[in-house]
Formats: C-alpha cells, sequence, structure tokens
C-alpha cells in the first residue's frame, strides 16, 4: 500500500475537486438519501480543500470504526474485500485531470472519497459494509461465488437505490460521484426494479457503462439481511450457475 502525500497536488487538482463538488451537490440535492448529507456534514468535507485521508481516518474511526487504506488504482478480490473484512476502505490517491473530467476508466479519489465515506459515517451502512467483506474474504477461492458478492456490492455500494419517505434516493457511489449516471438514472431509459436478492445474484454487471438497471431498498435493514441470506446460500453449498 502507498501514502497520501497531500503537498504534491496541484492547483488544478484541487480545482477538479471544487467544481466537481459544486456540480454534485447541486445535482444530489433531494435525490441523495439522507445518510449521505449527514454522512458529508459529519466527516468535514468542503469545496475548498481535497480532503486529507489521515484526518478523514481519525473521523471514521470514531464514528463508526473504519478508516482510510491509500491506494493508487484498482485491486484484486483478495486485496479489496480483504480490507473491507478489516473496515478499511481503499481510496484512490490520484484524482481525475480536467481532460477526464465526464468519464474515467478507473475510480479516482473524487469517486472513492466523495462517492463512498459519507456513507461510511452511517453504522448501519458500515456495518454491513464490513460484514459483506467478511463473507467475501471466506470464499476468495472461489470465483463464482465472489462474481456473485461483486454483483450485490456493485447493485448496492455502487449503484443503489433506497426508498425514503415514499421517494426514492441514490446511496450508490457511482451515482452519487458521477453527473452521467445521476442523468442517466433519472432519465426514462434506464429500469428500476424493487430490490431481490435472487434477481441481484442473476443480473450481469460492468462498470465499463451507464447501468441498465437499478434496485431499489424498500428499507436500509434489506441490505445486512441480503448479506446474510447469501452468506447461508454459500455456507450450506447451495449450487451456483457459472456467471455468464
Amino acid at each position: 500500500m502507498i501514502q497520501q502525500r497531500y503537498d504534491q497536488y496541484t492547483s488544478q487538482d484541487q480545482l477538479v475537486w471544487k467544481v466537481l463538488f459544486d456540480r454534485q451537490t447541486a445535482l444530489l440535492h433531494k435525490r441523495a438519501c439522507s445518510a449521505f448529507g449527514k454522512g458529508l456534514e459529519a466527516v468535514g468535507f468542503h469545496r475548498n480543500a481535497i480532503p486529507d485521508f489521515g484526518e478523514v481516518s481519525q473521523r471514521l474511526r470514531k464514528a463508526t470504526g473504519w478508516q482510510l487504506e491509500p491506494v493508487q488504482g484498482m485491486l484484486n478480490d483478495a486485496e479489496f474485500f480483504g480490507l473491507l473484512a478489516q473496515r478499511k476502505f481503499p481510496a484512490t490517491v490520484w484524482i481525475r485531470s480536467m481532460a477526464q473530467f465526464d468519464f474515467i476508466e478507473e475510480p479516482d479519489l473524487f469517486h472513492g472519497v466523495f462517492g463512498h465515506v459519507p456513507l461510511l459515517m452511517d453504522q448501519a451502512f458500515a456495518d454491513f459494509l464490513h460484514f459483506l467483506g467478511q463473507v467475501a474474504a471466506q470464499h476468495l477461492d472461489d470465483p463464482t461465488a465472489l462474481a456473485r458478492l461483486e454483483r450485490l456490492y456493485g447493485f448496492t455500494v455502487q449503484f443503489g437505490l433506497v426508498e425514503e419517505h415514499g421517494q426514492t434516493r441514490m446511496y450508490g457511489a457511482g451515482l452519487l460521484s458521477s453527473s452521467g449516471e445521476i442523468h442517466h438514472c433519472i432519465g426514462d431509459v434506464a429500469r428500476r426494479f424493487p430490490f431481490d436478492l435472487a434477481t441481484v445474484l442473476h443480473t450481469s454487471y460492468s462498470e465499463a457503462h451507464l447501468q441498465d438497471q437499478y434496485f431499489v431498498l424498500n428499507s436500509w435493514e434489506q441490505l445486512t439481511e441480503s448479506v446474510a441470506e447469501l452468506a447461508a446460500l454459500l455456507s450450506s453449498g447451495w449450487e451456483l450457475q457459472p456467471v455468464e
């Protein structure tokens, strides 16, 4: 693993953070789940400076026992889920350039920190993600089981929606950090379905393009219930069909 070298961020990097922060907070007004807004304030993010990982980790540890683990880029399944099982969230230290403003092929700092960290200040969500990491860590030698776990992660942590007070709100980091994904999600093309574990596990998932469908939780409790159900299925020797 590496360290965040804060003094190496340029004025251009800080400008990218500021413009993205302003755009996303405006787009997410009345669209993000309540836990995101509360977490964004509690963790101390603001438009004027890229967050310092050390300061963020202090607030996370105090709130939910999590911390950030600086990384350079994508991790393999064993590394990624292994960190989640330790309540460590891998956060990329580099931030996109202006040329990459609206599309990046790999998650950058804005996605990882702005998109993921505020929800990690919520105890229920933080416990769910820890539980998911623990379950995945027990099946690192089973590609089919991992593929199912990745789908659950993708359609919840990355692109999940939840019902709050009769309104559908966004909580997935891939939505919270992307204007394109937000506009796509609220448009007429993308489909929304009630969250159902069996359906999620049999739905193809990729971050290489805008999502074809999104799944809507009826409550936060469904998150922990879904991991517990999948963990029980895997422990029972449930036969998984190979993922297509």
